[in-house]
């Protein structure tokens, strides 16, 4: 209930007047059944906009320390980030990793949409980042297709860094369903599962207009790679074709 109370009445006028959101390709969401919905991310304003413009309820995995605070505060954000659908997992080593993509598999078996960034952080420049192959394992072990998303304008509503919101122009284009299911029987498989996530970061690159970089996004962040040289980057394997 409480999901629906903040969507139609606590926030979802003021996002609709702050962003003004254009919405693009919404008739590729499906009524009912399960289905990936791959995004770019740029702002925590990316997982308030898309569930404010799909009608059916989007479930996202989200990092475990927002649900671990003590206090009031911590009381009030895990209660908030509970009734916005989202759900925590431990990101800190292979067992954990393990743990989220079984989680991700047991929301898209009860037929939800299960929504997922996979350059698994928000990027640091507003560039695109290279994707991770979670999502192209949890494609090709439950056979649930991709529906790419790309969010535009969401860092200008809500810069990274700023606690300050602002008027701007929200786009969100979602593009056709990606069936992987031509690869069945190889999830596992790093090769398989690389070209996989290449394509659905193509097609994100495509939708949004962004600017790709083949460097993780949370290695730039924490300073493992120097992102501010332009890279000797490849395109996604996609492009290449």
């Amino acid at each position: 209930m409480w999901y629906w109370l903040f969507k139609y009445i606590f926030m979802g006028p003021l996002l609709t007047v702050l962003g003004r959101p254009k919405v693009e390709g919404l008739e590729y969401v499906p009524p009912s059944g399960p289905m990936i919905l791959a995004s770019n991310h740029l702002a925590v304003a990316d997982s308030f906009y898309l569930p404010l413009v799909v009608k059916r309820r989007i479930t996202f995995l989200a990092k475990a320390e927002y649900f671990t605070g003590t206090g009031l505060k911590g009381w009030f954000t895990r209660w908030f980030y509970t009734v916005a659908g989202q759900v925590p997992i431990d990101r800190t080593d292979a067992d954990s990793a393990k743990s989220a993509l079984d989680t991700a598999a047991r929301i898209l078996g009860e037929g939800k949409l299960l929504g997922m960034y996979p350059e698994g952080t928000r990027s640091p420049d507003g560039r695109l980042y290279k994707g991770k192959t979670g999502l192209a394992r949890l494609a090709l072990q439950t056979g649930v297709p991709v529906l790419p998303v790309a969010m535009i304008g969401t860092d200008k509503v809500n810069p990274p860094g700023s606690k300050m919101w602002h008027f701007g122009r929200v786009q969100i284009k979602f593009g056709k369903p990606m069936d992987f299911s031509r690869f069945e029987g190889l999830a596992g498989n790093r090769f398989i599962e690389r070209a996989v996530i290449d394509e659905v970061m193509y097609e994100l690159m495509r939708l949004s207009g962004q600017e790709y970089v083949d460097l993780y996004a949370a290695d730039v962040k924490e300073g493992k790679v120097d992102g501010s040289a332009k890279p000797s980057a490849r395109m996604p394997a996609a492009a290449a074709g």
